[in-house]
């Protein structure tokens, strides 16, 4: 199984959800940036779970810099990340090999990797795993230092109205059901001509990473889809000074696939998670019927609220790949 991604900023990830331990290895990371286990705790703490509609399952998620680091400093070898597991429940997944979950990896893994495939609590294919894309994120923050990155929640459970969101998502917990929702995030500072068509677009590197990320069922940059809606005079970003400010920003700061100083936009729709408690007719291979499932374990009601910055980590990463 492959799990590494980038050239020049590399990533390799190892575990799963219920593994001892998982974690991450980087290299390409430069000599001589600032870098302790306590830079890595207000990110984690984004992700981690405890608010309402988050899973019960609490990890302490510390991080342990096991190489790539001297008396506070990266060394410019690999950089290796490893987080322990904690906190898990793998009998409540035993029956999930035979009754796959709907719209889960469940039954992909099974019929990919054969029946002894680890998917204890999702395995590989978990949102577990995206503990290790912000540790990365967090790095790739320090190397691309220049640029400024924020996230906000614009969709949640069809309502654009933040004021809405708890409500929308209180409401699919006491049915136990899940929403999905749409994060936007915004890259200031990441400067110009990153990028290089044709494969190695700034679109291309980053939604390759983004769509690596467990329910990522969408991506846009820029107006996306909704600029298609418009005609190119109404579309257009007029450039207004010597430096490539544009007026508007439909292009989502990037032209030809590379980085024209703008502020980078990207938008990303992210699925309601398919473990619910509400039971669902699926096909069950031990008595090849279809009969209901009722999914056990503790699951997010709305994965969407720690998202934001596994979004933020991702495009982190791809910047870092196109900087260095």
């Amino acid at each position: 199984m492959h799990n590494s991604f980038g050239n020049r900023f590399k990533i390799e990830i190892y575990g799963g959800s219920h593994t001892e331990s998982l974690g991450v290895v980087i290299s390409g990371v430069p000599a001589g940036i600032a870098l302790t286990e306590a830079d890595f705790e207000a990110d984690l703490n984004r992700r981690r779970s405890g608010a309402k509609g988050t899973t019960p399952r609490r990890e302490g998620d510390v991080p342990h810099i096991v190489s790539g680091v001297a008396d506070g400093r990266t060394t410019g070898e690999k950089l290796e990340i490893v987080f322990y597991n904690e906190n898990t429940r793998s009998g409540d997944y035993d029956r999930l090999r035979l009754h796959p979950r709907p719209s889960h990896a469940d039954l992909t893994a099974r019929h990919k990797y054969g029946e002894e495939f680890d998917l204890r609590g999702g395995g590989i294919f978990s949102g577990r795993m995206t503990l290790l894309l912000v540790a990365a994120g967090v790095v790739a923050k320090k190397v691309t230092a220049a640029a400024r990155y924020t996230s906000r929640i614009v969709e949640l459970g069809g309502c654009c109205d933040s004021a809405e969101f708890d409500a929308v998502v209180a409401a699919a917990q006491r049915d136990g059901d899940s929403v999905g929702g749409v994060i936007e995030c915004c890259i200031e500072g990441a400067g110009r001509d990153l990028g290089e068509p044709f494969f190695d677009s700034v679109e291309s590197v980053a939604a390759h990473l983004l769509f690596s990320v467990p329910a990522v069922k969408g991506v846009e940059f820029g107006s996306g889809f909704a600029g298609v809606r418009l005609r190119g005079s109404e579309r257009n970003d007029r450039i207004i000074d010597s430096n490539g400010t544009t007026a508007t920003n439909h292009e989502g700061g990037i032209n030809g696939g590379i980085t024209n100083g703008n502020p980078i936009v990207v938008r990303v729709a992210i699925k309601p998670t398919p473990s619910i408690a509400r039971p669902q007719d699926t096909f069950n291979f031990a008595t090849q019927s279809v009969e209901p499932l009722t999914i056990g374990g503790r699951h997010d009601a709305c994965i969407v609220l720690r998202a934001a910055v596994v979004v933020e980590a991702v495009m982190a990463i791809a910047l870092a790949e196109l900087s260095l």
